[in-house]
C-alpha cells in the first residue's frame, strides 16, 4: 500500500512537473490570425488587429501564463508560414478537417458556427437538405466563396453545374454581391449574420438554412499548431478548458453573439 500511495504521489508531480515545463518551455507564442475576417479578426482604423479570435488569443495565453503576440497573415499562406515557423500557432477560425490534418495537428476546438448562404431579400437556395446535398440546388448560379476554406471545398466537391468564383477574403465577395457580380456567397453564419445586419448588408438576408456537416466542415474550429509541438497543444487544451469552466469563455462568447452559441458541446 505504501509502495502504491508513493507512486501516484510520484504520477501527481510529474504530471505537474509536465504541465509547468510546458509552460516553461513556451515563455512566449507568436500566433497568426487572417485580419480579414470580421467579426472573428480584422483590422481597425487604427492599423490594430481586433475581433474574437484576437480577444480569445489574449485571455486564453493569459490563462496559460505565457505571452502572446499576435501578427496578420494572408490566409492562403497562413499554414505554409507555421511550417516555416514564421510562427507558432493560428487562430484565425480554422476548421479541424482531416485534409489539414495531415500537415499540421489542433487542439480541441474552441469554436464552431454553422455555414449559410447570403443573397439578396427573397432569394431561396436549399443547397442542404435533410442531411443530404442537393446537387442541383445552385445550377447556372455564379456562387462566391473564399479560397482555401471548407465551403470553398463543399462548393467545388457538390455542385458542378454551378460557377464557383474564389476571393482572397470574404469582403472581397460580399464587394462582389452587392455588385451584382454573383448571386450569393457561402460562409460561417457568425461572420455574415454581422454584415446583413449592417448599413452595408441592406437588401440583403440569409437565403438557407444553416448547416455543418462534418464530412466538409470539419470539428469545429481547433488552434493550428506544427506536429511537433505536442507541449503547446497541452498547454492551450488546458487554458481553454479553464476559459470554459470559469466563465472567461462565455463572456467573450456573449461580447461578439448575443445569440450564437459558440462552444455548444
Amino acid at each position: 500500500m505504501k509502495n502504491w500511495i508513493k507512486a501516484a504521489a510520484a504520477a501527481a508531480v510529474g504530471i505537474a512537473l509536465s504541465a509547468s515545463a510546458a509552460s516553461a518551455a513556451w515563455d512566449k507564442v507568436v500566433v497568426a490570425t487572417e485580419g480579414a475576417y470580421p467579426p472573428f479578426n480584422f483590422v481597425d482604423k487604427d492599423g490594430n488587429l481586433q475581433g474574437f479570435d484576437v480577444d480569445f488569443t489574449k485571455e486564453l495565453c493569459k490563462t496559460a501564463g505565457v505571452e502572446c503576440e499576435i501578427v496578420a497573415q494572408d490566409w492562403d499562406g497562413i499554414i505554409p508560414g507555421l511550417l516555416a515557423k514564421k510562427f507558432d500557432a493560428i487562430i484565425a477560425q480554422m476548421s479541424i478537417t482531416e485534409e489539414r490534418k495531415r500537415s499540421i495537428d489542433f487542439t480541441n476546438y474552441y469554436c464552431t458556427t454553422p455555414a449559410v448562404f447570403v443573397g439578396k431579400d427573397g432569394m431561396k437556395i436549399e443547397a442542404y437538405k435533410d442531411g443530404k446535398v442537393m446537387e442541383d440546388a445552385l445550377d447556372g448560379m455564379v456562387i462566391g466563396v473564399q479560397r482555401s476554406t471548407t465551403h470553398a471545398n463543399f462548393l467545388e466537391d457538390n455542385f458542378p453545374n454551378a460557377e464557383i468564383r474564389m476571393y482572397d477574403t470574404q469582403d472581397n465577395a460580399l464587394l462582389d454581391l452587392t455588385a451584382g457580380r454573383i448571386d450569393a456567397t457561402l460562409a460561417d453564419s457568425g461572420v455574415l449574420l454581422e454584415w446583413v445586419n449592417s448599413d452595408a448588408g441592406k437588401g440583403y438576408s440569409f437565403v438557407s438554412d444553416t448547416f455543418a456537416p462534418v464530412e466538409w466542415f470539419g470539428e469545429g474550429a481547433g488552434i493550428g499548431i506544427r506536429k511537433e509541438d505536442q507541449d503547446l497543444k497541452e498547454l492551450f487544451n488546458k487554458a481553454l478548458a479553464e476559459m470554459l469552466a470559469n466563465g472567461s469563455y462565455e463572456k467573450l462568447n456573449k461580447k461578439y453573439f448575443e445569440t450564437i452559441n459558440l462552444h455548444p458541446r
